[in-house]
């Protein structure tokens, strides 16, 4: 089965991420169906478009975005699926709502967008509770345009980035417009993960 305009897909594992393990011990870190920080983004393609060409194949996993898989409560206070919801795990998802693609163990960005790995903020002997250099990281995945390459240090303009969790590290993802400059690579760059990923 496939869709004229849109991937089919489903969810890589289920659709919401609000447990965690603890010494084995499984935590609840959210109960609301409605916050969009907990839903899964991991899907798997079941199928691509019959109206245009792509290089996403059937089987490869997406990043996509959190409303896909969410559930919402509509002003009746009635629980209700999103509109991408086909029949159970069967989603569809338009080429818009896609931000990163795996293909052969690699994910690749989106025509137009690059993921950016944050830095841990230099002190410098000044007094600052930043801990991340702000609107600067580390280039981890591009949407392979000769603008920004992997491991590429970069800066971007206030407000482009939004942030997404990818295999367990935090990144942002901004759209190459938004790269402002390319910074020469030091060396003692270091990533900024938070410990609670």
């Amino acid at each position: 089965m496939n869709s004229p305009i849109d991937f089919i897909v489903q969810p890589k594992e289920k659709r919401y991420n609000n447990t965690k393990q603890i010494n084995g011990t499984e935590l609840v870190l959210n109960t609301s169906v409605e916050d969009h920080k907990f839903v899964s983004r991991e899907a798997i393609v079941k199928a691509t478009p019959l109206a245009f060409e792509t290089n996403i194949k059937p089987g490869d996993e997406l990043i996509v975005h959190h409303n896909i898989f969410r559930r919402f409560y509509d002003v009746h206070g009635n629980e209700k699926n999103s509109k991408s919801y086909f029949k159970e795990d069967t989603y569809f998802c338009g080429m818009d709502q896609i931000f990163l693609h795996k293909q052969d163990g690699e994910w690749f960005a989106i025509h137009g967008y690059c993921f950016v790995a944050p830095i841990i903020k230099e002190s410098k002997g000044l007094i600052s509770t930043d801990v991340e250099e702000p609107l600067k990281g580390i280039v981890k995945y591009t949407d392979n345009s000769e603008f920004v390459l992997k491991e590429q240090v970069v800066g971007f303009t206030p407000d482009s980035e939004y942030e997404f969790i990818i295999d367990g590290n935090r990144l942002y993802r901004v759209p190459l417009k938004s790269i402002s400059i390319h910074y020469d690579r030091e060396g003692n760059e270091t990533e900024y993960h938070n410990s609670w990923l």
